[in-house]
């Protein structure tokens, strides 16, 4: 099927989304037990670790671990946000750079200034989004982002979204004191794909969409290890304790240019599997054989799939054994987790 699909449903009663781009699953958000990423608390410090660049800080849902902590004192009230899921055995990632994000404004309590996503080319829209910036944040000391999505978007609509991410940041902000209390929750799956699958799409809403649709049958298959990529080449992807492996294969192609194909394949395929599978931290790529003059051609392919991949993610480069390595932010739990 042609086209773009949003789906809205629940798994095991739980709230999930998933974006179906020309019949294939492009990206799937499921609830989960553990808080939400944008969480924010109302947290306070515990002792420093030694040697780990960070301290402990207490939340209404357990301890979370907090870097770049010059200046913070135990004892001390602050408000922190969830940056990510916490692996097992590890306490949640919070940060003190607040973020209010919404479909088209982002405030930033803590980096003030006014600014506008360099998507944005044209320049009266640009024009427009300032005047409208200026005129809903006045004289206030926060900072503001306009997102891309300002492009397609109603003036009046965006003027609501940033007065209301505003508000809800300043309510915040005042609201250091006090025991630990979790302040805000983070987007739900349907709010986030909301905010964040701006482009047109068809989108369903009944009960049972997931199975009428098919979503079901993918999120079966991006919990195997198995993918077939184009011309008949393949790979596994593994995660492990250490990191997560990917073993491109040729397939039945026997062809002088069988392993840059398949590399190629893979590179263009992996950021939608990673994402899919809800996979980071450190990614060793073995990849297929190819001539070393060949990897500059490979690079820039797999730079070119992740940029337009939201989730941040370090492209390290080789190692001496031939292998290609990269770092990804942990922002979701595996996908297996969340089936279980």
């Amino acid at each position: 099927m042609k086209g773009r699909q949003i789906i809205l449903d629940h798994l095991d009663g739980r709230e999930a989304a998933a974006l179906i781009v020309d019949g294939k699953l492009e990206d799937i958000l499921i609830d989960s037990d553990q808080p939400r990423v944008g969480t924010i608390y109302r947290a306070v410090a515990e002792r420093p670790m030694k040697g780990q660049g960070g301290l402990f800080v207490k939340t209404p849902d357990g301890k979370a671990f907090l870097r770049q902590v010059k200046g913070i004192a135990p004892g001390d009230r602050m408000l922190v946000q969830v940056t990510g899921h916490a692996e097992d055995g590890k306490a949640l990632p919070v940060t003190q750079k607040l973020l209010f994000k919404s479909r088209y404004a982002i405030v930033t309590p803590d980096a003030p200034g006014l600014n506008i996503s360099r998507r944005i080319k044209d320049d009266d829209i640009r024009d427009m989004l300032l005047g409208i910036a200026r005129e809903v944040m006045g004289d206030s000391d926060m900072g503001l982002i306009l997102r891309s999505s300002c492009a397609e978007g109603e003036a009046g609509e965006i003027a609501e979204d940033i007065a209301d991410m505003a508000d809800l940041a300043l309510s915040i902000v005042a609201d250091r004191d006090g025991e630990p209390e979790a302040l805000t929750e983070g987007d739900g799956p349907h709010q986030t794909a909301w905010r964040e699958w701006i482009d047109p799409a068809d989108i369903v809403t009944e009960p049972g969409g997931f199975e009428r649709h098919g979503v079901l049958d993918m999120l079966d298959d991006a919990s195997q290890p198995l993918v077939k990529l184009t011309g008949g080449a393949f790979m596994y992807v593994e995660p492990t304790r250490a990191l997560v492996a990917v073993d491109v294969n040729t397939g039945n192609d026997t062809s002088p240019a069988a392993g840059m194909k398949a590399n190629i394949a893979a590179a263009k395929d992996l950021p939608r599997q990673l994402r899919l599978r809800g996979l980071g931290g450190q990614i060793t790529l073995d990849l297929a054989p190819m001539p070393k003059k060949d990897r500059r051609t490979f690079e820039m392919s797999l730079r070119a799939a992740f940029k337009a991949d939201p989730i941040e993610t370090v492209l390290a480069g080789w190692t001496p054994l031939g292998h290609y390595e990269l770092q990804r932010k942990r922002d979701r739990l595996p996908l297996t987790e969340l089936l279980k």
